[in-house]
């Protein structure tokens, strides 16, 4: 009985331990990240852990996106989305300021402030430009990753046409999981 006790204990001690060694990953935007007119457990930050964790990585992935949401809010909300732990940060920002009327000059200001904010913490960062944002200086000067999302209009779009669908999320998750790859290492992590 006490045998069974113990093996019983320290069962539960090596999964607490395992499951508090995962790598934290925030991915932090706004309807982009959120999954915007699909079924939230088919936006991008599922699929990134899915696709991760079949390849042995013990990761958990947050999907902090907000719908509506600009760097300038996101500049607010830092410290809710960006829980203590955090290994890497996705961040997904800008369309929606531009769309607000903010300058380009505006939304890398802001885009610089929140990878910068991230650095400061030690959190590994993936930036996603999306369009016309070309982010790629950015994050080179804040030694950080870079990804570009694009892809063409109709069958990888929601029904408005401008968002992604599972399809496409799916397509955009196998482009940036080398990048994502790269952070883990860099954060500490490999595949089991």
């Amino acid at each position: 009985m006490l045998r069974v006790a113990c093996l019983l204990l320290v069962t539960c001690l090596f999964t607490a331990n395992a499951s508090a060694a995962a790598i934290r990953i925030v991915a932090f935007g706004d309807s982009g990240t959120s999954g915007w007119l699909i079924p939230r457990d088919q936006a991008y930050p599922v699929l990134l852990q899915k696709r991760l964790r079949a390849k042995g990585y013990d990761v958990t992935v947050k999907n902090a996106g907000v719908p509506g949401d600009t760097a300038a809010g996101a500049l607010k909300r830092f410290d809710m989305a960006i829980d203590p732990g955090t290994a890497i940060c996705i961040l997904n920002f800008g369309t929606n300021d531009l769309g607000s009327g903010a300058s380009m000059k505006t939304v890398r200001a802001r885009v610089t402030e929140l990878v910068r904010s991230l650095r400061a913490r030690q959190i590994e960062v993936l930036v996603v430009g999306l369009g016309k944002m070309d982010f790629a200086d950015i994050a080179k000067a804040n030694d950080a990753l870079y990804v570009h999302w694009s892809l063409p209009r109709g069958k990888y779009r929601a029904r408005d046409g401008a968002h992604f669908n599972a399809e496409g999320y799916g397509i955009l998750v196998g482009r940036m999981l080398p990048q994502v790859e790269a952070l883990i290492q860099r954060a500490g992590g490999a595949p089991r």
